[in-house]
Formats: structure tokens, C-alpha cells, sequence
């Protein structure tokens, strides 16, 4: 049993690169959510008017929002190149390509030309651009948290795995605080300047990635000679369950969050509860308290297991639904920060930070990148059209149909969670204790 943990996990003690590897890996997330993120800021406040003008702002938001969704369509498919060329020839490759993609990209969203200015080709230039980027942070994922996993110790995976996944809000921090900044400069540059300083982050990220080792873990599969030759094929054959029960779990904290989030922020600015400017203050103070909370509750799964973080947090969410929409239709905005903090840093970050660990853990070595990856972002296809859905269920239902999606979306990954085996139980921290105190620590000899 110990032996095929070591087998599955790496080094009992981990690599002497582990610290190193993931805050490589969390810088990347940082870049790409800010660039894939920022998407989800300017849909809701900005591209509606700029890119789909019309007499109906609603319908210009739900264009918007369906531009934004086609990201999310596209991260499948990046996830299964970025899961297929990682189990055949690497992790770090994949870390590198993605991020490139992902940098030019977005500068380029930074450069487009409005509808005023080219009429529809404007809107269709954004949605290839935004197709590329759904490629690109559909490749990212697995790469990264992978690195992460497979560097660090039996006992710390979630703590590890954690600093890439606490790469998340970070992005999400600074896409709206250079938002927030540039919404003082009016016009187009409030959206455009956003996208153009990305390139900065792309720069610093490529030269930190650079300098990353490769997983020992797929060092070792590849001495071995246990390279599959189709590990998409392979995985879809031998572990579709774990892939149907990712893909559950990932609907309730990536589609909960484009309910209480990126859909929130266009609701409370057209219901006008609160303008752009305390919009963008709350998000950012959510983001904020994200960075830690996502650590927080990654580590705490080393503590306790996989499984019940989950099943009490998609339980929590459950019950948050309707409240969450009462909270801010009072206007108050006290009470529409509370709601995000806690929509933010407990509904939706606890879940991330389980699932960095989790995930990993669920698949073989060799086929691991693509089950991992498979079931991370064909969830992405539910979530990147949910703020569409959602405004349509306002449309026809008022408040109650999105807080009703959201609470779907949790009972979702509250049965997703009780079906899925837990990785990390009792016996399995029993065994890592036991082979820590058999196996010589040579990262720190």
C-alpha cells in the first residue's frame, strides 16, 4: 500500500524544490486568472456597450456574457491537448506554451477595435480572441497543480497544492484593482489599459516558469516506460467514473462561482445596488480575504481529508442561496461585501482548495494530467455560460432563478462529493506517518 502511494505521490518527504515549484506554478495561475478573469470584469461592466452596442442594455449584456462563455467552451479542448501533450512529454512544456498563449492573447483583447469603429467584425474578433484564451487556461490548470502536487511531501499535498490554487484570487485581486484604477480614466482606456499591462505579468511569469524543474513524478513514469500512448483514450476507458464525479464537483465552486460573482457584479450595477466603483471595492476586498482563506482551507485537508471539507461547504452553499440575494438586494453596502466575502472565501475557495489535491489524487500517474485536467475543465463549459443562463432566469423569475441555479449547483457537488472516495483518510495519513518516520529525509539531510 505504502509503495503505491510513493508510486502515486512522489517522495514521502517531497523534492528540495518543492517551495520553489509552487510558487512557480501559483505566480503562472496569478497571470492567467488575472487574464482569463479579467474577461469577466469588462463582460459585465464594459463590453456590453463597447463590442454589442443596442437600445436593450440587457441584451448587450447577455452578448457579453455569451463571449465570455465561449472561453469557457473552449477550455475542454485545451484541457485535453494540455492533459495529452503532459502525460506524453512533460509538465513544465505545457506551464510555458500556456502561458505564452495566454499573454499574447490578452494584449491583443487590449487592442482591439469597437463595433463604433469596424461594426461586426469588432465582436467577432473578440470571441476568437477569447477562444484562444479558453485554450490556453485549459492547458494551464493541470501543468500547474500537477508540478505543485507531485514536488511536495505525502503530508503537505494540500498546503502545496494550496499556493497554486490561492493564485486564483490573486489574479482576481489585481485584474480589479487595475480595473478599479483605470475606471477614473474614462472611455475606452478603462477597460483597454487592463489587457495591455498584462504583457508585464506575462514577462515576469515566463522567466519564474523558466526555472522550474520537471515533475520527479513524471521523471519516474517515464523511466519506467509506462508512457501511455494515448493517455486521453486510456483515462476515459479506465477512470470515466472519477471523471463524471470531478466534473460534479467542479460545477458546484466554478459555476457557484459565476453565479455569486460574475454574474453578481452586472446584477448589482443594472438593479443599480451599488455603482462600479463600490462593485469593484467589494470584489477586491473578497479577493483579498480569498488569497488566504484558499490556503486555509487547502491546508486544513491535509488535517482532516479531502471529503469533508466538501461535503460541509457544498452543504453551506446550499443553504446561502436565497440569503445571498437578500443580503445585497438590500443595497447596503456593508452587507453586499459580506456577501461577497462569503460567496467568495468560503463557497467558492474552499472548494479550490481541496480540489488541488483531490484531483491529483483520484487518477494513475501516467494518465493523471488528463483525467485531472478532463474533469477541471469540461465543468468550465457549465460555468462560462452560467451568467448568460442567469440572466435570463432573472429575466423570467426575478432574483429567486439565479439563487435557485446556485443552490442547484451546490446540491450538485454535495452528491458529487458523498459519491467520490476520499484520498486522504484516516489510514492514508496513518501510512504516510509510518513511511515519513521509515524513509530517510534526504531533502533535508
Amino acid at each position: 500500500m505504502s509503495n503505491e502511494a510513493l508510486k502515486m505521490r512522489g517522495h514521502v518527504h517531497g523534492t528540495k524544490d518543492a517551495r520553489r515549484v509552487a510558487i512557480g506554478s501559483g505566480v503562472g495561475a496569478v497571470i492567467e486568472t488575472y487574464d482569463f478573469i479579467g474577461f469577466g470584469t469588462a463582460a459585465a461592466l464594459y463590453f456590453g456597450t463597447a463590442f454589442f452596442p443596442g437600445s436593450d442594455p440587457v441584451t448587450g449584456t447577455l452578448a457579453a456574457f455569451a463571449t465570455l462563455g465561449v472561453g469557457f467552451a473552449a477550455r475542454p479542448i485545451g484541457g485535453i491537448i494540455g492533459g495529452h501533450l503532459g502525460d506524453k512529454l512533460g509538465r513544465k512544456p505545457v506551464l510555458v506554451s500556456s502561458l505564452i498563449l495566454m499573454g499574447i492573447a490578452t494584449f491583443v483583447i487590449g487592442l482591439l477595435p469597437t463595433y463604433s469603429q469596424v461594426g461586426l467584425l469588432a465582436p467577432a474578433l473578440l470571441v476568437f480572441v477569447r477562444i484562444v484564451q479558453g485554450l490556453a487556461f485549459g492547458a494551464e490548470w493541470g501543468g500547474a497543480i500537477l508540478m505543485s502536487y507531485e514536488h511536495a511531501p505525502w503530508k503537505s499535498k494540500g498546503k502545496y497544492t494550496g499556493m497554486v490554487q490561492a493564485g486564483f484570487p490573486v489574479g482576481l485581486l489585481l485584474a480589479n484593482l487595475v480595473f478599479l484604477s483605470s475606471a477614473q480614466l474614462g472611455g475606452e482606456l478603462a477597460w483597454r489599459i487592463p489587457f495591455l499591462a498584462s504583457i508585464v505579468l506575462v514577462m515576469v511569469g515566463l522567466i519564474i516558469r523558466s526555472k522550474v524543474p520537471e515533475s520527479p513524478v513524471f521523471d519516474e513514469v517515464k523511466d519506467s516506460g509506462t508512457i501511455v500512448k494515448s493517455p486521453i483514450v486510456e483515462v476515459l476507458k479506465t477512470d470515466w467514473r472519477n471523471i463524471v464525479r470531478g466534473i460534479g464537483l467542479r460545477i458546484a465552486e466554478t459555476a457557484g462561482y459565476a453565479v455569486s460573482i460574475t454574474y453578481m457584479i452586472s446584477y448589482l450595477n443594472t438593479q443599480h445596488l451599488a455603482d462600479k466603483t463600490q462593485t469593484l471595492v467589494a470584489l477586491c476586498i473578497a479577493s483579498a480575504i480569498g488569497i488566504f482563506a484558499t490556503q486555509a482551507w487547502a491546508a486544513l485537508t491535509d488535517r482532516i481529508g479531502r471529503r469533508p471539507l466538501y461535503v460541509w461547504s457544498c452543504a453551506f452553499a446550499l443553504l446561502f442561496a436565497i440569503p445571498m440575494f437578500l443580503l445585497v438586494n438590500t443595497g447596503m453596502f456593508v452587507f453586499i461585501i459580506a456577501t461577497l466575502v462569503i460567496s467568495y472565501a468560503v463557497c467558492q475557495n474552499s472548494l479550490a482548495g481541496a480540489q488541488g489535491a483531490w484531483f491529483p489524487e483520484l487518477f494513475r500517474a501516467n494518465t493523471r494530467s488528463s483525467g485531472a485536467s478532463l474533469a477541471y475543465q469540461i465543468s468550465a463549459t457549465v460555468s462560462g455560460f452560467t451568467p448568460f443562463i442567469t440572466t435570463l432566469l432573472f429575466v423570467s423569475f426575478g432574483w429567486m432563478g439565479p439563487a435557485l441555479l446556485f443552490a442547484l449547483y451546490a446540491a450538485i457537488g454535495l452528491w458529487a462529493a458523498i459519491t467520490t472516495k476520499e484520498t486522504w483518510g484516516k489510514r492514508e495519513r496513518e501510512l504516510a506517518d509510518e513511511a515519513a518516520k521509515s524513509i530517510p529525509n534526504m531533502v533535508n539531510a
